[in-house]
């Protein structure tokens, strides 16, 4: 299995330069001495989510490659139709789905994105705004939909972790961490079906070769973790995973990102519900930052974790802030 390199990378970075934010690092002042903080904000983003560098680099990829080769299905996503940009499929609990849509609306190309019935409407209703159909199924269906729907309308599948133009363009973040602070020695970065570890620890590891690049998953939707300790894709029933308040997170790794994760993290933590909620807190409260769950997991590694995890100067990833407004109230007191 071939594994996304720094390379695959820069040229994402080439891709998507112009198309989403360079986030920021923001120094968080309240941090301790020996662990100085910085934040990655990528709900920052258009869609509110990191997950626009990789709809943006993957529907790059796929209007270069109808363009210049109507024969090369399978190079890139994968391609339904030939001689021009297909219309999309995806399937997404939210932040992929609005990075879909978004990215084909500035192409001018249909997108019909799959979210799960109990997806918070906050990101069904910005799915909705990028002008995509929406098709609404229970849980554990949405692939299947998917799958079905790409074979009845010749579209092209951009899936949310599982794709190396994905990976790649999720690890242009990880690019921008390692020019913005060298010397990083700690990047925290939620995991879910992986793509985004995956990317950024691809970028790191080369970049600062010194850096421990540490994953974070809710314990109730820790199936990474047991896939990593058991050197095997371990897989949780869908039941039990949704049970987080970060509705992000809840998907699998691949066999692709899975691969990657074994390579480039030099660890796994997880953190509670309820240090999730308070990690929400501090960024609303502390820096100005509203996350949604999936988005605070990071922080709550290093609020609460701290004695799982190497010290010195840390970067916390904060990767999306598309939180349901009745949830965020109740978090907020």
């Amino acid at each position: 299995m071939q594994l996304v390199s720094l390379d695959d990378i820069r040229t994402a970075a080439d891709r998507v330069r112009g198309q989403v934010l360079r986030t920021p690092l923001l120094p968080a002042p309240w941090a301790d001495a020996d662990r100085p903080l910085w934040l990655k904000p990528e709900s920052l983003q258009a869609i509110g989510a990191f997950k626009l560098r990789g709809a943006v680099n993957a529907l790059a990829a796929l209007d270069e490659r109808t363009r210049g080769d109507a024969g090369s299905a399978g190079q890139g996503v994968a391609d339904g139709q030939s001689g021009a940009t297909p219309s999309v499929v995806a399937y997404s609990s939210g932040n992929h789905a609005q990075a879909v849509a978004c990215a084909a609306q500035r192409l001018g190309v249909a997108a019909h994105i799959v979210m799960p019935e109990n997806t918070p409407q906050v990101k069904v209703e910005g799915t909705r705004r990028y002008g995509a159909e929406v098709v609404l199924v229970p849980s554990g269906q949405r692939e299947s939909v998917a799958y079905r729907l790409v074979e009845e309308l010749g579209a092209a599948l951009v899936p949310p972790f599982d794709h190396p133009d994905i990976i790649a363009g999720q690890g242009t973040a990880g690019l921008e961490i390692a020019d913005d602070l060298p010397d990083v020695e700690l990047v925290l970065v939620p995991i879910s079906g992986g793509g985004l570890a995956s990317g950024i620890g691809t970028a790191v590891k080369a970049l600062c070769p010194n850096a421990a690049v540490i994953g974070v998953e809710p314990e109730l939707a820790a199936d990474a973790a047991d896939s990593l300790r058991a050197g095997k894709i371990v897989e949780w029933p869908v039941e039990d995973r949704v049970r987080t308040i970060a509705d992000g997170l809840r998907s699998q790794p691949s066999e692709l990102t899975f691969a990657h994760l074994q390579t480039v993290l030099d660890g796994i933590v997880t953190v509670t519900e309820d240090e999730i909620r308070d990690a929400m807190r501090v960024l609303a409260n502390r820096d100005r930052l509203i996350a949604e769950p999936s988005g605070a997991v990071p922080l709550a590694a290093y609020l609460h974790r701290s004695g799982e995890l190497p010290r010195g100067r840390t970067v916390v990833v904060v990767s999306g802030g598309n939180v349901d407004r009745a949830l965020l109230a109740d978090v907020l007191g």
